[in-house]
């Protein structure tokens, strides 16, 4: 862990530290499942009149977490900050380079088809909500995991050179908070709601201000100006399952 935060910047170290806040929490959710799960019955985090206090201390992590992405701080990194102004330094270049919306329009038909299958689960009682808040705990590991380590849908889909050039980097509170539009409680529907609302803004400004979300066109995103080097330690990891798999065989 040391090596790996080592010479990283303040963003980088942020997300390490969330991920472990992110899969501590999960862990913790899991255990309490099926603790209460062996007892008999189905489970309910979020209920109506006494919440559980570790309920609320974790609605409040997420809810910090989702308002601090509003503003361009430096515990985010530089693709999930690009749609503010100041954050766009001009290369020259009047054109913006317009990235497919194929690989979006297939990241979010992908993402709403799985989660509409768990939601007709959880609508005809198969599964119950400690599951769907489960889900979206898991979600929240996997994002970070998407970050440090390896993302799936800039592989598969959207084909990216990195998080800086990733276009839909800030789809992922909505995302994370999908199994939520099911549970109807101030504590869910108020981190969708500000996830939502962190969607809206952003794509509003990727199609009024296109030219701060490409390369050619934003010299913040380039590859010298980048300080996260994420990609740099994902190429490592990469390697070294290669290097692991050749030796398997």
């Amino acid at each position: 862990m040391k090596k790996a935060l080592k010479g990283s910047s303040v963003a980088t170290k942020y997300h390490y530290f969330n991920f472990i806040v992110r899969s501590v929490i999960f862990v913790s959710a899991i255990v309490l499942y099926i603790t209460k799960k062996m007892k008999g019955g189905t489970v309910a985090f979020i209920v109506s009149g006494n919440t559980p206090w570790y309920v609320v201390l974790v609605w409040l992590f997420f809810l910090v977490e989702v308002s601090l992405r509003f503003f361009p701080t430096k515990l985010d990194a530089t693709g999930s900050k690009k749609h503010f102004k100041s954050q766009y330094v001009p290369t020259g270049k009047a054109e913006p380079k317009h990235k497919s919306w194929k690989g979006a329009a297939a990241v979010a038909g992908v993402w709403i088809s799985v989660n509409a299958i768990f939601g007709a689960l959880y609508w005809f009682k198969v599964i119950d909500q400690g599951l769907m808040i489960l889900m979206m705990l898991f979600y929240s590991v996997c994002d970070m995991i998407c970050v440090l380590c390896y993302c799936p849908f800039q592989k598969h889909f959207m084909k990216n050179r990195c998080c800086s050039d990733c276009r839909i980097y800030n789809w992922d509170y909505a995302m994370m908070f999908t199994p939520f539009v099911l549970i109807p409680h101030i504590f869910t529907w108020s981190l969708l709601g500000l996830a939502l609302v962190l969607l809206v803004k952003w794509e509003y400004t990727a199609r009024k201000h296109t030219e701060r979300f490409c390369v050619n066109t934003n010299s913040c995103l380039s590859c010298k100006n980048c300080s996260e080097k994420s990609c740099s330690k994902r190429n490592k990891i990469a390697k070294i399952n290669t290097a692991e798999n050749k030796v398997n065989v």
